[in-house]
């Protein structure tokens, strides 16, 4: 979903000025189409996730016009996987190793999945602090998956990942989606889990899956799907 400015100004509650600041000052993705500047649902949901600005439900809501459910976080770990001790020196070798544990489709070629990554990282850093980054495809439609998937790859050693906070990242939670509307729910969902304690102490202990699992079971059951989906940084 494009967005004018004028339309992205109110979902992040700012003057329009504002927002021209912020994409030459703050990386704020956008796109010039015929001398117009646009943005985009998603990168928008993402920048603001990323740097901690407040999004309106209105966005969410927008998107909920045509409404897609999404399985629980825990169901779609189980199905991505979990993966200990992966190898990677720097952040180009982290992302070789993780696409290799992705489970595509046979029809998407590994190495067009790591560029995609790659191009997302150039343009700018997914790790979200606290040791954990989120690297996903920026463009959700370029995966036709049939379900919405979720790997974790836990490093065997820590790796820069010219994070926000300039801590090097130990967890990497990939996700693979088809449609704009998952892609926003999964990105909130991850929002909401990793701001526990108790799940980011597991993470960094790097603890089994049935452990981290039933962490993150107990977290989404006692919230409601309409909190779940609420954008919420990571702190």
């Amino acid at each position: 979903m494009q967005l004018s400015v004028r339309e992205a100004a109110r979902y992040l509650g700012v003057s329009e000025d504002t927002v021209h600041r912020w994409v030459k000052e703050r990386a704020l993705p956008a796109h010039r189409l015929n001398e117009r500047i646009h943005l985009n649902a998603v990168e928008l949901w993402e920048w603001a996730t990323e740097h901690g600005v407040a999004v309106s439900r209105e966005l969410l809501d927008r998107e909920r016009k045509s409404p897609e459910a999404v399985p629980m976080l825990a169901t779609m770990l189980s199905a991505g996987g979990i993966h200990h001790d992966v190898p990677g020196v720097d952040r180009a070798s982290v992302l070789r190793e993780v696409v290799a544990r992705l489970p595509l489709p046979r029809e998407v070629e590994p190495d067009f999945v790591l560029a995609v990554l790659e191009a997302r990282e150039a343009m700018g850093s997914t790790g979200i602090g606290e040791g954990i980054a989120i690297p996903h495809v920026r463009n959700p439609i370029l995966l036709q998956v049939g379900e919405p998937t979720v790997t974790l790859c836990l490093l065997r050693a820590p790796v820069d990942f010219d994070a926000l906070d300039g801590e090097p990242v130990y967890a990497l939670f990939t996700v693979v989606s088809s449609t704009v509307p998952a892609h926003l729910r999964i990105l909130a969902r991850l929002g909401f889990v990793l701001r526990d304690e108790t799940l980011r102490g597991l993470l960094r202990a790097r603890s089994p899956e049935a452990d981290l699992l039933d962490r993150i079971r107990y977290l989404e059951a006692g919230m409601a799907h309409e909190e779940l989906d609420s954008p919420r940084r990571p702190r």
